[in-house]
């Protein structure tokens, strides 16, 4: 467990350590993509607006699964480091157990008051039957989508990356066959793309719980102790991607309504597949930084300012070299992302290439702010983690959104997102030299 995390990094050594992550979260990427696909193309668009309509919901589990994920594992990696391996395991028992618990509570709210939730999230009533349907069946999956988030960081905290991909590829596969399956031959419309998915989700949650319970060695389940402390440090380590799960859920639905406004139905479903390959392409850099966190932790923890300096260097370098191809893959591969959503003739496959240009932009800088962020959760400072991740996602945003479009009309809401990100990187670098020197970088 600590050899993995302790090795002297070089650059392609901890690409390779980082690459299964990296991989991992484009097969989790593409397998939600893929969703949206299914359900469009076999049920209708109607379902898939039911499920946008209760997605906010289902964004609260997933941002309360990522933020003990991503926040316990720099608390755990960091007792690691300090050579404290059972307390080690006993926050990480302690997370998993509070991550299940929290789940169901959250299925018992939803239960009783899903038709006010539902109709409260804008459903009428063509909408609240699919709606409530997907919603519930979701949310009994609930403990399965907080452990798979839990498992795709402790893994990679375990000094076991490449058992997390395993899992998610299959939990992936499964979910895009029985996609197929569920809503083609055995006709099940929206409750089959919600089985399939908690399915997918089902996979890595159980494999995992039976790979911790029965290792004895290095990181593992033990028996349940309550850490208050340990709870605090893991939410506000991990408050920052909570913040950026809840803030995108919030911002798709302001870019909805103004594309509405604007436009009309064809902006809305332009905008749609933009952020489905802004989710695919920022999904590299979300990789790269959940697979060297642990290490940034650990070393944190041991005290070793030398490595902790040398991983940092590498990982900043690698991030800045791979934006400039980032965001020219993303308009080499505009046409072919977008006819898989939309005719090539349709006026919204024009505008959507369009606007993929001019949204590429920003992954010039996205890299290098998700780094930061993460970095700073690493080094378990949830509050600059969180003032660079807020920005990002949802103040910057915000008022680009607010004021672009009024000035530059269309193009505004394209270029919405890269100018956020772009005065983002301006603190992400201010953050970085004002914070790093007090950690030995």
């Amino acid at each position: 467990m600590s050899n993995s995390l302790n090795q002297n990094f070089k650059t392609l050594s901890l690409l390779k350590f980082a690459l299964p992550s990296m991989i991992m979260m484009v097969f989790m990427s593409l397998y939600t993509i893929i969703d949206g696909i299914f359900v469009s193309r076999l049920i209708g668009e109607s379902a898939l607006s039911a499920v946008n309509i209760v997605w906010p919901v289902i964004c609260i589990l997933i941002a309360i699964g990522v933020m003990l994920a991503t926040g316990g594992s720099a608390v755990v990696a960091r007792k690691m480091g300090e050579g404290d391996e059972k307390g080690a395991c006993e926050n990480f028992t302690f997370l998993a157990v509070v991550g299940v618990a929290v789940s169901l509570v959250l299925l018992v709210i939803v239960l009783l008051f899903h038709k006010p939730i539902v109709y409260a999230l804008g459903a009428d009533d063509s909408l609240f039957e699919n709606g409530k349907t997907y919603l519930i069946d979701m949310m009994y999956f609930g403990p399965c989508c907080i452990l798979q988030s839990l498992f795709q960081c402790f893994f990679v905290t375990a000094g076991k990356p490449a058992y997390g991909l395993g899992l998610i590829t299959a939990g992936g596969v499964a979910n895009a066959i029985l996609d197929y399956v569920f809503m083609g031959p055995m006709q099940l419309g929206i409750a089959g793309a919600a089985i399939a998915t908690g399915i997918g989700q089902m996979i890595p949650a159980v494999v995992g719980v039976i790979y911790f319970l029965v290792k004895r060695k290095g990181l593992h389940f033990t028996r349940f102790h309550w850490d208050g402390k340990a709870l605090w440090q893991s939410c506000t380590n991990g408050s920052s991607e909570m913040v950026t799960n809840l803030s995108n859920a919030v911002i798709t639905y302001l870019f909805n309504i103004i594309l509405m406004r604007m436009v009309g139905a064809d902006g809305v479903a332009a905008i749609t597949i933009i952020l489905y390959g802004q989710f695919l392409f920022n999904a590299l850099y979300l990789g790269f930084s959940m697979g060297v966190a642990p290490v940034i932790s650990f070393q944190y923890g041991a005290k070793n300012s030398e490595k902790l300096s040398n991983v940092y260097h590498i990982s900043n370098r690698f991030v800045k070299i791979s934006s400039g191809f980032m965001a020219v893959a993303s308009i080499l591969l505009a046409k072919p992302i977008t006819s898989v959503f939309v005719s090539e003739s349709s006026h919204t496959f024009a505008m959507t290439v369009t606007g993929f240009a001019l949204f590429g932009i920003n992954y010039l800088f996205s890299g290098y702010n998700v780094f930061t962020s993460s970095l700073f959760t690493a080094l378990s400072d949830g509050k600059t983690s969180a003032l660079v991740s807020f920005s990002r996602t949802f103040v910057c945003i915000l008022a680009s959104l607010l004021i672009l479009p009024q000035i530059i009309g269309l193009k505004g809401v394209w270029l919405a997102v890269p100018v956020a990100e772009f005065v983002t990187s301006g603190l992400s670098f201010y953050c970085q030299r004002r914070n790093l020197s007090k950690y030995g970088i």
